[in-house]
């Protein structure tokens, strides 16, 4: 008997979303803000830094910033974008914070989307 793949391909929805960080000062600060939120795990790498979360997450720059030891302010949608590697779901930058979905339709009120059939 050939055991099963855990490579599988596998075309469910996860309910997940998340992001890669570069694995430096300011990596390792957004993963510890994100470490302590609800629904989210924190898994450093060798080279990067894995964030994913269940359902929904929400960076607030202005906690990120604290942690840092920065004004409020310093840490935006660019500082977040610079240290960043990748994502997966939707993610949506408000003024003080980005929010990432695993669900896209969870996010159509923040653009504009309407999911009423036509």
């Amino acid at each position: 008997m050939i055991a099963e793949s855990p490579f599988k391909s596998d075309s469910t929805a996860s309910n997940k979303c998340g992001f890669t960080l570069m694995n430096n000062q300011v990596g390792v600060v957004v993963a510890e803000v994100m470490r302590g939120k609800p629904n989210v795990t924190v898994m450093p790498l060798p080279s990067m830094i894995r964030v994913d979360a269940v359902g929904r997450m929400d960076i607030v720059y202005d906690e990120v910033s604290e942690a840092l030891g920065e004004e409020p302010g310093y840490f935006d949608a660019a500082e977040f974008e610079e240290n960043m590697s990748t994502h997966y779901g939707r993610m949506i930058h408000e003024d003080d914070r980005t929010i990432m979905f695993a669900n896209p339709e969870d996010a159509a009120e923040y653009i504009g989307f309407d999911l009423r059939v036509g």
